[in-house]
C-alpha cells in the first residue's frame, strides 16, 4: 500500500494487525513461525526466533531497531517502503514491540535518504496525534523516533547500529554478548530490516496460511528484488518468494540490454556470491539459493551481460569494501586493501601467477576475522568469482 496518509491506511485495513496483536499478544510468535517469515535484511533468519530471544529476557527497558540504512551498492528496496508505505512499516514495528516487550523504538534510516526520513517522521507524528483505535500507539512505548544512521556502510551491521543509536561512532562490536542479551545501553535489543517489518501487519491481519500461499514451491510470502545492471527494465519488484531467476530477469526485467546474453548475477549485492547462466532456473528463496552454494541476501540482483569483465566488477566492489572498512580490525583493513591492490594489478594486466595465488590464500584466511561481516563479504564475492570465472583471471595474467 502506497501513501503517507494515516486515514487512507486505516481505510484500507491498516491498524487491524496491531489491534489483533494487542488482543492476542501470546499468539504473535506462533503465527509468525507458521507463516515462516524470515529476516529480509540478508541472513534470512526466522523472525519468530529472533523476537523470542528478546521476549524471554527479563528487563525494565527493551529496544527494537527497525533497520533501514541501505548503504550497499545495488540495494534500494527499503527506501521505497519508507517513502511510500511508512504506515505499513510503522505498524509492523509497533507489533514487534508488543511481541518482544520493547518500550523503545528506533527507526534507523540512512541520512542521505531525506525523503524517507521526512515520510517516517510525518507518519510517527500522525500516529502520536491519533487517539482513536486501531491506530493508537501501545501505552508501553516510551520512545518512538527516527534515528539517522551514520551513512557509512558499516553502520548497517547490528552492533554498529546499536552504537549509533547510543550516540557513538558505528564501530562494530565483538559478540557475545549478542544484541538480545545486551544492546542499546545494555538493554535487550531486537534489530530487523524494514522489509521484514512491512510483512508483519499483513500476516496478523490475514493469517499465516494466507502469507505462506503467496510464495512459490516451498517458499513463503513475497520478496522485493532490487534489480539493476544490464537489464532493460531495472527497478524494485515485489514478487512471490521462490520465483526463478530467469523469470525475474526476462519476464519482469525485460531481458538483457542490447540483446546480449546473460552472463552472471551478483546476488544480494556485491558482498555476496555469483550465479551464472547454469543457475537461471534456480528458485529465488533462501533455501534454494543456499543449495547452489550462494545466498539470496537482501534480494539485490546486479545482472551482468556477456562482454562485461567479471574481474573488473569484482575489483570495483572489493575497492568499495576497502574504503568502507572502519579500521578497527587489522585483518579487515589490511586484508581488503591487499585484495584491492592485487585485483587492480590483475585487472590492468600487470598481475602474475603469484598475485592470483595470494588472492586465493586471502579468501581462505580472511573470512570471519573481523568484528563485522565486511571483510567476509569482500572475500566471499572474490572467492565466488574465482570459483565461477577462474578462466577470466587466468586470461589477465602475465605469465
Amino acid at each position: 500500500l502506497v501513501g503517507a496518509d494515516l486515514g487512507a491506511w486505516i481505510a484500507s485495513g491498516g491498524g487491524e494487525g496491531l489491534d489483533t496483536a494487542s488482543s492476542k499478544h501470546p499468539d504473535i510468535l506462533p503465527m509468525l513461525e507458521e507463516a515462516d517469515l524470515r529476516g529480509m535484511g540478508g541472513a534470512g533468519f526466522p523472525t519468530h526466533r529472533k523476537w523470542q530471544a528478546v521476549a524471554s529476557q527479563e528487563a525494565t527497558d527493551k529496544w527494537f531497531i527497525c533497520n533501514g540504512t541501505e548503504d550497499e551498492p545495488g540495494t534500494f528496496k527499503d527506501r521505497l517502503l519508507l517513502e511510500r508505505a511508512p504506515h505499513q512499516v510503522l505498524e509492523g514495528t509497533l507489533i514487534a514491540a508488543i511481541a518482544t516487550g520493547a518500550n523503545h523504538i528506533a527507526m534507523y534510516i540512512n541520512p542521505h535518504e531525506e525523503t524517507a526520513i521526512a515520510s517516517m517522521r510525518q507518519a510517527i507524528a500522525q500516529w502520536k496525534a491519533c487517539t482513536n483505535p486501531p491506530a493508537t500507539i501501545p501505552a508501553q512505548i516510551k520512545v518512538l523516533d527516527v534515528f539517522p544512521s551514520s551513512g557509512l556502510y558499516i553502520g548497517g551491521e547490528e552492533s554498529a547500529a546499536i552504537a549509533t543509536v547510543e550516540g557513538g561512532f558505528p564501530f562494530p562490536r565483538r559478540k557475545p554478548p549478542f544484541p538480545f542479551e545486551s544492546g542499546v545501553n545494555g538493554c535487550p535489543t531486537t534489530i530487523n530490516n524494514v522489509e521484514t517489518c512491512s510483512h508483519v501487519a499483513h500476516i496478523l491481519r490475514h493469517g499465516a496460511a494466507w502469507y505462506r500461499d503467496l510464495g512459490m514451491g516451498g517458499a513463503a510470502g513475497t520478496k522485493i528484488f532490487s534489480l539493476s545492471g544490464d537489464v532493460l527494465k531495472p527497478g524494485a519488484y515485489e514478487l512471490p518468494m521462490g520465483i526463478t531467476l530467469r523469470s525475474l530477469v526476462y519476464d519482469h526485467g525485460g531481458g538483457m540490454l542490447q540483446g546480449k546474453e546473460f552472463k552472471a548475477v551478483f546476488t544480494g549485492g556485491p558482498s555476496n556470491t555469483i550465479l551464472n547462466r547454469d543457475d537461471l532456473d534456480v528458485q529465488l528463496d533462501f533455501d534454494s539459493v543456499r543449495e547452489r552454494h550462494s545466498s539470496l541476501g537482501t534480494g539485490a540482483m546486479i545482472v551482468i551481460s556477456e562482454g562485461t569483465g567479471i574481474v573488473k566488477r569484482v575489483t570495483e566492489y572489493v575497492n568499495f569494501f576497502a574504503h568502507s572498512s572502519c579500521g578497527q580490525c587489522p585483518p579487515c583493513k589490511i586484508g581488503t586493501h591487499q585484495m584491492s591492490r592485487l585485483l587492480h594489478k590483475i585487472d590492468t594486466g600487470q598481475g602474475h601467477r603469484a598475485d592470483l595465488d595470494a588472492l586465493v590464500n586471502l579468501t581462505r584466511m580472511l573470512p570471519g576475522s573481523g568484528r563485522c561481516g565486511l571483510v567476509t563479504g569482500a572475500a566471499t564475492v572474490l572467492e565466488s568469482s574465482l570459483y565461477k570465472f577462474r578462466n577470466e583471471y587466468e586470461m589477465h595474467l602475465r605469465d
